[in-house]
């Protein structure tokens, strides 16, 4: 689960900086709050990566695709490219999860097939 969830979290962090330029354009908002926020964004793309895998990471992962769609109001691309990353994030958990659950019971067969054989 792990390497499916960092790779979707790493296109994210490429995207929040792809739309912290597209934001830079608005005239409302200054280039600090842009890439204050944005940074902040990539900044826990990054290090969800290393906790994913622990208690309550899957969720701050929902929490940060939350935000991404909401970046729309901003950036209105955003609702669009939120959405898909939010799918890819569910498929991330999904697949990620039923991958695990594959490798665990290849090695309890390997495990339990290893005494047999010595």
């Amino acid at each position: 689960m792990r390497t499916l969830c960092a790779s979707t979290l790493i296109s994210e962090f490429l995207v929040i900086g792809f739309a912290g330029l597209v934001a830079m354009k608005d005239p409302d908002l200054s280039t600090g709050t842009v890439w204050t926020v944005s940074g902040i964004a990539m900044f826990l793309c990054v290090a969800l990566c290393g906790v994913v895998t622990r208690p309550g990471g899957v969720a701050f992962g929902w929490a940060l695709q939350i935000a991404l769609i909401a970046s729309g109001f901003v950036v209105p691309s955003m609702f669009f490219l939120g959405a898909i990353f939010a799918a890819l994030w569910w498929a991330s958990v999904h697949y990620g999860r039923k991958i695990d659950e594959a490798k665990a019971r290849f090695a309890a067969q390997a495990d339990a097939a290893a005494p047999d054989a010595a």
